[in-house]
């Protein structure tokens, strides 16, 4: 019988769910002595106590909501890293907003309120002096799917979220939605203040009618594991996501990002690398 292994994700309609469901097809196919099985949760900021509390055994969280669990030492592993997630809004094609200046006072869907969005939103915004709170009305989602009928119905003056194929981006993309993203002395600004944000590009054509390359700032999300996960499980879910490179980037275009390469590089320090998921990398000299 294969070894249950559940995958907390996030709420229905975000990158996550979508991202997660792809993981879990790949492993199970490449290796199936595995059953990984999503779990829809609120998101980052939820699956990092379900982690520590060993309630799921591996969880999706993104790079700032990792950073507080990483320094505390409480035991929480990378098995892989997800994708980099740059962080920006959408608007209407019709809407006045040029810059992320002018959504002071309206109404912005930032995201859903477990999401790790929303504290990439918080970071970005306060490295330019823009209290969310004070100076915004945010809007946080029950659903991270409700944001776009929002933005298109003039409820809310633009969404928030991040990387490359973000299921409400593309929602938006198709409907003539331009993108808002921190100018260069912005990311300058928003750098010094918050050095661990890293500066990211979302490539040319990632959304419809996206005929540029967006800079912006974000960091690398991560498959993380509970402690106690054991180390043959590890090395078992790193040997098939390898093997499942190719498949993965065919099915999800964030999930390219998804290798064993950029799993080594994109640790903060190789001592937060499952000791299984670092056994198989060391094995193919990646480590």
């Amino acid at each position: 019988m294969a070894d249950k292994v559940i995958l907390a994700t996030a709420t229905p309609g975000g990158g996550f769910p979508l991202y997660g469901g792809v993981v879990a097809d790949v492993i199970n196919a490449v290796d199936p002595s595995l059953a990984v099985e999503c779990r829809n949760t609120k998101g980052s900021t939820e699956n990092v106590p379900l982690l520590e509390a060993g309630s799921v055994d591996l969880g999706l969280v993104t790079g700032e909501v990792a950073i507080e669990p990483f320094a505390k030492k409480i035991g929480l592993s990378i098995v892989a890293a997800m994708y980099s997630t740059a962080g920006m809004f959408v608007v209407r094609g019709d809407s006045p907003v040029r810059a992320i200046a002018d959504l002071k006072g309206k109404p912005v869907a930032i995201g859903a309120a477990g999401s790790g969005l929303v504290i990439l939103a918080r970071y970005v915004l306060d490295g330019i002096g823009i209290d969310m709170d004070r100076d915004l009305q945010p809007i946080l989602l029950e659903r991270a799917g409700d944001g776009p009928a929002m933005v298109m119905d003039g409820r809310a003056a633009a969404l928030w979220g991040g990387g490359v194929g973000w299921p409400g981006f593309t929602n938006l993309a198709e409907k003539g939605g331009r993108f808002i993203a921190p100018t260069a002395s912005e990311v300058t600004q928003i750098r010094a203040k918050h050095a661990f944000l890293k500066p990211l590009t979302v490539p040319a054509g990632a959304y419809p009618g996206q005929d540029a390359p967006i800079h912006s700032v974000g960091s690398w999300s991560y498959i993380l594991a509970r402690s106690g996960l054991p180390d043959d499980t590890g090395y078992r879910l790193a040997k098939a996501l390898r093997q499942g490179e190719a498949q993965l980037g065919q099915k999800l275009d964030q999930a390219k990002e998804t290798t064993a390469a950029n799993t080594a590089a994109a640790a903060p320090d190789p001592a937060l690398i499952h000791p299984g998921v670092a056994r198989y990398l060391r094995e193919i000299g990646i480590l």
